[in-house]
């Protein structure tokens, strides 16, 4: 599913419409009744790890955008005419059918925020291949499993009253009071909490599990994770007590400056290409291997590490074995 960096830039796609007034809606979602938006000014776009919010008001009551969102505006308007309107994750290699499968049933069972009922904030999340578009429609660039060449459905249209659009694939919705936004567990927020995120690498688990936890790093996703973790030249079942103070910065470090990498990249239409994330070899030649990891009773999320780049150090009694391929 879309990560920290291209729900930010989702956000970019949307804040040139906020004071726009919805002229007319449509798609496929049954969870919301889209008429519901007909005729609401978009007064707002903020975005929270990788949920985004869209908050509307009546027509009869605008506001104008504040000094941030003045900026954001600016920022994608210099990009709406460029060639980042993709919105999937941009990587070389195509997700594998169990990668594929894995994430779509994490997408349909995660957890819904407890802040659900009448409000008028609408909550986005983003299944695999979830994306948003500004002013174009999503058109298939391959064949189904049928053969068939057809185009993504959208699950929701806002029409503007200025002429322009936006459209949602793939995401799951539903309105709040209020967004549940923590800008200090957000890795792409000036806000960050780096103390905080560095008690919970401290942890006696293994460090796969915690850059993971979005109680600590929200937006930080598996694609990420596999590719720091490398960068870093630490296993992913390492144990995050196990580790030099000095290891644990320099991890932290490389999070928050690949994932700020990222953005800047999908802003100028460039794709991500990963050292480790789905590769048979790493850039050093060695095989990779791949196994599932996750905590006991919870999601389990495919991993891909190097043996020899990244030595393994033995994790304390009690964790689950791995299932590698």
């Amino acid at each position: 599913m879309p990560e920290g960096p291209s729900v930010r830039k989702f956000q970019l796609l949307t804040s040139p419409f906020v004071g726009q007034v919805v002229a007319k809606v449509g798609g496929s979602s049954r969870k919301i009744n889209v008429n519901d938006l007909n005729a609401l000014r978009l007064q707002d776009s903020p975005v929270h790890g990788k949920n985004l919010y869209l908050a509307f008001v009546a027509a009869e009551s605008p506001s104008g955008p504040t000094a941030e969102e003045t900026v954001l505006q600016k920022e994608a308007a210099a990009v709406a005419g460029s060639s980042v309107q993709e919105g999937q994750e941009q990587v070389c290699a195509p997700h594998s059918q169990d990668e594929e499968l894995q994430e779509l049933q994490h997408s349909r069972s995660e957890a819904p925020e407890a802040a659900e009922g009448p409000g008028h904030w609408l909550r986005f999340h983003f299944g695999l291949f979830g994306s948003v578009r500004a002013n174009e429609f999503s058109r298939a660039n391959r064949a189904n499993k049928r053969g068939d060449w057809r185009d993504p459905v959208p699950r929701l249209i806002l029409h503007f009253e200025s002429g322009g659009f936006l459209v949602f694939y793939n995401c799951r919705m539903h309105w709040c009071s209020s967004p549940r936004a923590d800008p200090a567990s957000d890795i792409l927020s000036m806000e960050f909490h780096r103390g905080r995120a560095l008690d919970a690498l401290r942890a006696p688990n293994p460090i796969s599990y915690t850059l993971l936890d979005q109680r600590y790093f929200s937006g930080l996703g598996n694609i990420i994770k596999n590719e720091i973790l490398y960068l870093t030249k630490i296993h992913p079942l390492t144990q995050g007590s196990l580790l030099a103070p000095s290891d644990l910065e320099r991890l932290l470090d490389c999070a928050l400056q690949f994932s700020s990498d990222w953005l800047h990249h999908k802003l100028r239409g460039q794709g991500l290409h990963p050292q480790i994330y789905q590769r048979e070899q790493c850039p050093l030649g060695h095989p990779v291997m791949k196994g599932t990891f996750g905590p006991l009773g919870a999601f389990k999320r495919l991993t891909w590490w190097c043996p020899q780049c990244q030595p393994e150090v033995l994790p304390g009694e009690g964790d689950p074995s791995p299932v590698t391929e």
